[in-house]
């Protein structure tokens, strides 16, 4: 009776997991990105940079010289961004902004343009337009935000430009050079934690050896999508000397809204990569908000993927790093 029992369980493990494995979306996975019809060339204008979008251009002569870039970034050539800090009152995430959209990261931080200064030029609201953004979350208008325990009031899309003061950066997650991965709690020394990060001729890497370590079993419970080799490149920005730090990019994949798809390079769960997980919010990840959670039904014995995706760098918080082992990731 026990051994059928625990075949059934394990038959109702492996379904829950399968249908992880195989998430669809109900709408076109570009979603918000899809900029009211203009679709890919609400970004990437194929001639003439902003000038190809109708834009102004405030200064410079750059444009669209990164990625065919069709939005006007340069009211943010050299800005100071002071991004949020633990108290609220100042400076110590500040970002400087590269002064040019084609010259690259200042002090070589690399990954800075493209994600960062890029990601801004949409979303900033406050040193540049609004765009064609209604600053409104899209899964939230069109329904596909389900989770009753989300406010019903507009959930902003704009970073300087959100509600509160205008210019206020300090409610947004750090990024740039400052917002170094150490600082978050992510164990890269590799020794004991298992994530090792490695760092030659330019180019920065993580990887996961240790499958025992600490880290290694969150891995195995969830991954780690925001950190591992991506099939763009890798998320994170790395200093001149060599640290990582977190950009737009490291969270957000700007081109797929609702699915995440695992790859060799990085396996959800040690599924062997290719396979579909939900996501909302452009999450670079499997980031469900919409999953049945229930501590009084047991829910304690799993970690939702909206708890488990901020764990990858903040793994201070994770149960791993507090001697709580087994815990599995629920993705559905």
């Amino acid at each position: 009776m026990k051994r059928a029992m625990l075949v059934v369980l394990l038959v109702f493990a492996f379904a829950g997991f399968m249908m992880a494995q195989t998430a669809t979306s109900t709408v076109d996975v570009l979603g918000a990105h899809n900029n009211n019809g203009r679709g890919c060339a609400g970004c990437h204008a194929p001639h003439s940079g902003a000038f190809g979008s109708g834009h102004t251009v405030k200064s410079g002569t750059d444009t669209g010289s990164y990625a065919l870039w069709g939005q006007d970034a340069s009211p943010l050539y050299g800005q100071t961004i002071q991004f949020g800090t633990d108290d609220q009152t100042g400076g110590s995430y500040a970002e400087v902004l590269p002064s040019s959209i084609a010259t690259g990261g200042v002090a070589g931080g690399a990954g800075e343009i493209g994600g960062i200064l890029l990601c801004l030029s949409c979303h900033d609201g406050n040193l540049t337009a609004t765009n064609m953004m209604q600053n409104k979350s899209y899964e939230q208008s069109i329904g596909l935000l389900k989770n009753s325990a989300y406010g019903t009031n507009a959930i902003p899309t704009l970073l300087g430009n959100d509600g509160t003061t205008a210019g206020n950066y300090k409610n947004d997650h750090p990024v740039g050079q400052n917002a170094t991965l150490t600082s978050y709690g992510a164990p890269i020394a590799g020794a004991t934690s298992g994530l090792v990060y490695t760092y030659a001729n330019g180019v920065g890497q993580f990887s996961v050896p240790n499958a025992s370590s600490p880290y290694g079993q969150f891995v195995a419970s969830y991954g780690f999508p925001a950190l591992a080799p991506g099939p763009w490149s890798n998320y994170f920005g790395v200093t001149g000397t060599g640290t990582p730090f977190v950009l737009c990019t490291t969270c957000h994949n700007q081109h797929v809204m609702t699915i995440y798809t695992s790859t060799t390079a990085s396996p959800i769960a040690g599924d062997g990569g290719g396979k579909f997980y939900n996501t909302l919010f452009f999450v670079n990840g499997p980031y469900n908000p919409n999953l049945a959670y229930s501590l009084s039904a047991g829910g304690g014995t799993t970690a939702p993927s909206t708890t488990q995706f901020c764990r990858q760098c903040h793994f201070d918080t994770a149960n791993e790093s507090n001697n709580t082992f087994g815990i599995k990731t629920q993705f559905e």
